[in-house]
């Protein structure tokens, strides 16, 4: 393991501690710095989606592109946005609604066959921001992968030898917090050879407050 939990733990409690009152519910954050690393390398870049174990405290918005029976039952697993190949073409001629959209869901998935529509006419919307649907067959039920995606996360390193992560949020048990943490750090364990080589530095923080180290 890359970090102990009680590192974690001690680290989220005292960031926690350390933050101000707000008037909304911050969120917990973790900053993975990495080192010894060719991120002009596609292949060294890391981009997954991460099932947190514990949830964020909040679900993420999942959009569905589809049609038909799929469309009707993105609606009845509460998808929060359905958009249908109309939709597509409009937002591809309305980019201020188009980013609107882009930036309100968290995650996308699509039916197979919208993809190629999706990246022609939304793809300039999309891909810069790591929102390019994940696919799924043809009249296939997407409740599990909504529910799934509900609980996770993207990480994403582009050319940058740092990422950002939401973990939780204040009010969560700090415990489960770690947990999370661990499940994110699990995706730098597995994608390169020598983990321990390339981890350089962790830190926690809440959303408005001061980052506090880890490792």
């Amino acid at each position: 393991m890359l970090v102990q939990k009680a590192d974690l733990v001690n680290a989220i409690n005292e960031a926690i501690s350390k933050a101000k009152d707000r008037k909304f519910t911050e969120t917990v954050e973790m900053a993975v710095n990495l080192r010894n690393v060719d991120m002009k390398k596609p292949e060294n870049r890391i981009d997954a989606i991460v099932l947190l174990p514990n949830g964020l405290g909040k679900p993420r918005r999942v959009g569905v592109f589809a049609r038909g029976e799929t469309a009707i039952k993105a609606k009845n697993a509460a998808a929060d946005l359905v958009l249908t190949p109309e939709d597509i073409d409009n937002l591809s001629k309305d980019k201020r609604k188009a980013r609107k959209v882009a930036i309100s869901v968290d995650f996308f998935i699509a039916e197979a066959p919208l993809m190629a529509e999706i990246g022609k006419k939304l793809g300039a919307i999309l891909g810069p921001r790591g929102k390019i649907p994940q696919p799924i067959p043809p009249l296939s039920d997407p409740k599990p992968i909504i529910d799934r995606l509900r609980n996770s996360v993207k990480i994403r390193t582009r050319d940058k030898m740092t990422f950002h992560v939401p973990i939780g949020i204040k009010g969560m048990k700090t415990e489960a917090i770690a947990d999370n943490a661990i499940e994110v750090l699990k995706v730098v364990e597995n994608k390169y050879e020598n983990p321990s080589l390339v981890l350089k530095s962790v830190y926690v923080k809440t959303t408005m407050g001061p980052a506090v180290r880890v490792i």
